[in-house]
């Protein structure tokens, strides 16, 4: 199944009206027209027509964009740009372009680790020796004498310092059950935030439903699918929707923007098999944020007081690739003592967009640092967030700024107001910490 003209009809819908602009971060950042979501479509267009042939220039402006969909929802004309992105960047993947699109690393990473459980866990687990050993200082000081971009990597590389036990297949729901719920784990996920799938878990019980995690799961295949290898993603979505389909549950779940925008187009992405279609489109139909869950559960369980001055922060995925905004904020300000806050730009991407911190540091930052100032300005207690990649990416953020101030997910503080009692202001927070242990 390779891409199609058909494929760029949507881009005909564009009529270049600009309102796209002012959202696009790399605009903001990088004001010239192939830089904006306008440009990039005209250039999709010379692509589809073929007017415009792959290229490193062509590739350049196309994989420079962070994917994060804000264009689509300024868009007045409902431009799908995300499925167009992935299209053109499938069309430079499979035409040989010469760039990081196709490079043998990310083909390692993508055709090689991310699908196979057992060879990221060996790999986290390295990487966890690496980070916890005397190993790690000694490149540091060694990288230090000859600062450059693997010093910069070094910097970035997430933190697999503390290890995650993967759930039974099934854990009973807290008092009476509401109903059945599949989750879906993530596969980067467990290694780097792994206490952020074990508060989802708890809240899920919490709330009354029984949780079940299948073992046959794999990747959702977003960072294939937003990287061009298309038929890999489509690979794992069959793998994840016979997996999903075979418990029976509800509703599948998942706690990262990501992975839930993605299962939610399985539909689309599989819409040409005929052996798939209609399975995939049953599955999709399923599929539901975390947040979207419990916002629905009524009457919604007793939880502690938690006083302290928090700023959530919107995942794109969850805000424009899901539409999910309102839900993350009303469960936030059910939490009694909790003080919510809004950032003037909540909408703004945090530069994290899956990989885009490693492929393009430098826009990925300059992004970051507008989005952290932004954030800080508040004075929060706590930065909150619903995603993996953009909870790593607040954190060097933290970093970066000099602040202290914590990052965690939704569930982690709604995980910590569901076991009572009270917490109060940010000494308690740094002293007993929002997971605590984890409870299963």
């Amino acid at each position: 199944m390779t891409v199609e003209p058909s494929d760029f009809s949507a881009a005909k819908d564009c009529v270049s009206c600009g309102l796209c602009l002012p959202h696009c971060p790399t605009y903001r950042e990088y004001p010239v027209e192939m830089a904006s979501p306008r440009g990039r479509i005209e250039l999709m267009k010379g692509l589809a027509e073929g007017e415009l042939q792959p290229g490193p220039a062509l590739e350049e402006h196309l994989s420079l964009c962070l994917g994060c969909r804000a264009c689509e929802t300024a868009c007045p004309s409902d431009v799908r740009f995300g499925h167009l992105l992935e299209n053109a960047r499938a069309v430079l993947k499979d035409a040989g372009a010469s760039g990081w699109t196709s490079s043998a690393l990310r083909r390692l990473f993508l055709n090689q680790v991310f699908p196979r459980p057992a060879v990221l866990s060996a790999l986290a687990s390295s990487l966890r020796f690496y980070q916890t050993s005397m190993l790690r200082r000694w490149v540091q000081s060694l990288l230090r004498l000859m600062p450059g971009p693997v010093e910069r990597l070094e910097a970035l590389m997430p933190d697999f310092t503390a290890p995650w036990s993967a759930p039974p297949p099934e854990l009973p729901a807290h008092g009476p059950e509401r109903g059945v719920a599949a989750f879906l784990t993530g596969c980067v996920m467990p290694h780097c935030t792994g206490e952020a799938n074990d508060a989802t878990l708890e809240v899920l019980r919490h709330h009354g439903y029984r949780v079940l995690t299948p073992k046959d799961q794999r990747c959702c295949g977003a960072l294939h699918l937003h990287s061009g290898y298309q038929e890999e993603a489509r690979q794992l979505a069959r793998a994840n929707v016979s997996a999903f389909e075979a418990t029976g549950a509800d509703v599948v779940v998942t706690s990262s923007a990501g992975c839930g925008a993605a299962l939610k187009e399985y539909g689309d992405l599989l819409s040409r098999d005929p052996e798939w279609a209609e399975r995939s489109r049953a599955v999709e139909s399923r599929v539901r944020d975390v947040h979207q869950v419990l916002a629905e559960t009524d009457p919604p369980p007793p939880m502690g007081r938690i006083a302290l001055r928090a700023v959530y922060d919107d995942p794109c995925h969850l805000l424009h690739g899901q539409g999910v905004s309102l839900e993350p904020r009303q469960l936030l300000r059910a939490v009694p003592g909790l003080e919510l806050v809004e950032a003037k730009e909540p909408d703004w991407c945090c530069g994290s967009a899956g990989i885009y911190t490693v492929t393009h540091t430098e826009m990925s930052l300059r992004v970051l640092d507008r989005k952290m100032e932004d954030l800080l300005s508040l004075e929060p207690d706590i930065i909150l967030t619903a995603n993996p990649g953009c909870l790593l990416q607040l954190r060097l953020g933290v970093a970066r700024s000099g602040s202290d101030v914590p990052v965690h997910h939704v569930m982690e503080l709604l995980a910590r107001a569901s076991r009572g009692p009270d917490l109060t202001g940010p000494d308690e927070l740094r002293r007993h910490g929002l997971t605590g242990e984890r409870t299963r």
